[in-house]
């Protein structure tokens, strides 16, 4: 069995070779990789075994992945009944946990997984509107095509309306009374359409009051993140704040949040209250707090943080 590290590699080394940007591996948070190709970004956790991800971290990683837009996936290898299948999805608290098998599916050759594995058995999403073609096709109704495949008229409405999955035996019978394919495959690559309401954190160094909802975090390599309540459009802030760190410290945490800038296309940067330090810590921006009491506005923030990346 692979080790974790080895994992992370394998997953780092499939990304890149695929063309995507991907950061260095944090393996102590919430997240241990993050990639981007175009505008899809993945915001990875591995273990060996799924089970082994707790509720908290569960959270954090989600609520990242709302903010900067990510697909959050869980890599592993087994759970308590045994090593992950090929091709099927488990979840571990709403978050998708898959085989790296069946990543490596996804990245090289587009095949998605079509089963879902929960309590009670493996269940599929139908296509209803296959169901409903091949219904009206043949001028059958809900209850004929129920009695077929051995189920309720009830269960076969909401199969055809999407309400509820079907157990891969089900799924089976159905394909073989329409002789085509019936299941929907689960696209876990695609930007994430629905979102689960952010949880911001009270005020944070004023940001609040430019219009940003700020999100700490306590298993990630920088301390907040900073998102426009009213606009998905404006990239993110990713933030370390005043926390009376010597500055030998603050350029070593300088490198994750450069890092993770680059590849979820947010704008890092410090808030700090030492004037001892000048504008810039390495290549990330210094704002300081009293200066960020006197913007009036998000722009005018913005507009400071790029002229001392510039600088």
């Amino acid at each position: 069995m692979l080790t974790r590290s080895q994992m992370l590699h394998n997953i780092e080394n499939l990304l890149t070779s695929q063309g995507f940007k991907t950061s260095d591996i944090y393996d102590q948070g919430s997240f241990d990789i993050v990639a981007r190709k175009n505008l899809l970004i993945l915001l990875l956790k591995t273990f060996i075994n799924i089970d082994s991800i707790n509720e908290h971290n569960a959270h954090e990683m989600k609520q990242l992945a709302n903010i900067f837009l990510a697909s959050p996936i869980i890599i592993g290898e087994k759970s308590r009944n045994g090593l992950l299948e090929e091709g099927v999805i488990y979840e571990r608290y709403d978050i998708p946990a898959i085989g790296f098998e069946t990543l490596k599916n996804m990245i090289l050759y587009n095949e998605y997984p079509e089963i879902l594995a929960d309590r009670g058995g493996y269940f599929v999403k139908i296509d209803g509107n296959v169901i409903k073609q091949y219904r009206e096709e043949y001028s059958m109704s809900l209850k004929d095509l129920a009695s077929l495949a051995h189920v309720s008229r009830a269960t076969m409405y909401k199969y055809e309306n999407g309400i509820v999955r079907a157990n891969t035996e089900t799924a089976m019978i159905l394909e073989e009374i329409l002789n085509t394919k019936v299941t929907l495959d689960i696209d876990l690559l695609k930007q994430p359409q629905q979102k689960e309401e952010i949880k911001f954190s009270d005020d944070v160094n004023d940001l609040s009051k430019l219009g940003y909802g700020v999100l700490s975090t306590n298993k990630s390599p920088f301390d907040a993140v900073a998102k426009m309540k009213s606009s998905d459009k404006d990239s993110p802030l990713m933030a370390n704040v005043e926390k009376n760190r010597n500055e030998k410290t603050l350029k070593r945490m300088a490198i994750p949040l450069k890092d993770l800038s680059m590849v979820t296309t947010s704008e890092p940067v410090f808030i700090i209250n030492n004037d001892k330090i000048k504008e810039s810590i390495g290549t990330v921006p210094v704002i300081k707090s009293w200066e960020l009491k006197e913007f009036e506005n998000s722009k005018e923030l913005l507009k400071m943080i790029r002229e001392r990346k510039e600088n």
